[in-house]
């Protein structure tokens, strides 16, 4: 029998790709990072320095983390 499952790739995204793929907004991304935010997310998964100014973020972990919310409670139900 096949598996038919897609491997994760070890791409990196940018913020934008993030926003796409996740439906979050550019500060609602770094607020799930911030300890200090009500939005923080300790399960997001963290970014990576890519330079000076530059940030972006392992294609699997987020793929990862969006399977994850598929799995947990919604919010307003028992």
């Amino acid at each position: 029998m096949q598996n038919h499952h897609t491997p994760l790739s070890n791409k990196i995204l940018r913020l934008k790709d993030i926003a796409l793929l996740t439906g979050l907004s550019r500060s609602t991304i770094y607020d799930k990072q911030n300890p200090k935010s009500p939005r923080f997310d300790s399960t997001f998964p963290l970014k990576i320095q890519l330079g000076a100014r530059a940030v972006g973020w392992r294609e699997k972990d987020i793929i990862e983390w969006i399977n994850s919310m598929r799995c947990g409670p919604t919010l307003g139900t028992k």
